[in-house]
């Protein structure tokens, strides 16, 4: 029985999420018994038609990213958008909040017109997406997590609670108590709370809960002793497209 055919591709993004796969050293091996990767630029030179799973790292930022991703979609059987670039358009999304001539005025100089661009969207605002693994980078758990759920036929079951829970089932004491800025209260869960676990707070690179309360969210930051302002900009530091259709970003 052949094994399943899995591709990773990498479009806008820093090629983290990918890179991360390459550390996953006790069970890299057990990975390779399971699935034929074939497609992999980070790793191997080898292409392929078609795929049983394709992975996405980046968010779509040009019309050529939308001709390729079109491509990929068409043959694959499924489709997973991988790292936080992908799911919500993540870092790179920032740059939707500027005019679109003054971003590529200011990246590219007099050689503008050279690069068409567009706003940095998610994977799923141009084509089908089956399921998401957030992050930045990707959380290795819920990668393994999801990988092996599509190699068993089931449905990968992903968390979308606070980060806070994960932090309460660590017993940590709470960042925000600390007088440390934190977006734990706001962020999806599914990182195991890593960043807070090491005294470090939660950026909110997982992208919010479905159920975000927007005002609440910025009052109970301004609670904390932040102003509006710094709450906003932060929230928005991953989550620019997420966050424009719920916040008012009239900052005061």
């Amino acid at each position: 029985m052949s094994k399943p055919k899995v591709a990773f591709f990498d479009f806008t993004s820093c090629e983290g999420c990918q890179l991360n796969k390459l550390n996953f050293e006790n069970d890299l091996l057990d990975m390779l018994k399971l699935v034929d990767i074939v497609e992999f630029r980070e790793a191997m030179d080898n292409r392929a038609d078609e795929y049983d799973i394709a992975f996405i790292e980046g968010s779509i930022s040009s019309p050529t990213c939308v001709e390729r991703i079109h491509d990929i979609r068409r043959r694959t059987k499924i489709l997973v958008a991988l790292g936080q670039c992908a799911v919500s358009g993540g870092i790179n999304a920032m740059k939707n909040d500027q005019p679109s001539e003054w971003v590529r005025e200011t990246v590219y100089g007099e050689d503008k017109y050279l690069f068409p661009s567009l706003p940095a969207m998610p994977v799923s605002a141009v084509v089908k997406v089956d399921y998401e693994i957030r992050g930045c980078p990707m959380s290795p758990p819920e990668y393994l997590h999801v990988l092996k759920s599509l190699l068993l036929g089931r449905k990968p079951e992903l968390k979308d609670y606070a980060v806070c829970v994960e932090c309460k089932l660590k017993e940590n004491e709470c960042v925000l108590d600390k007088g440390m800025f934190c977006l734990g209260p706001v962020t999806r869960a599914g990182c195991e709370a890593i960043c807070p676990s090491f005294g470090q707070y939660c950026t909110g690179c997982r992208g919010p809960v479905s159920d975000l309360n927007k005002d609440g969210a910025v009052n109970m930051l301004k609670a904390h002793g932040f102003s509006e302002a710094e709450a906003i900009k932060r929230m928005k530091m991953f989550n620019t497209n997420d966050l424009e259709k719920t916040i008012s970003w009239g900052a005061k």
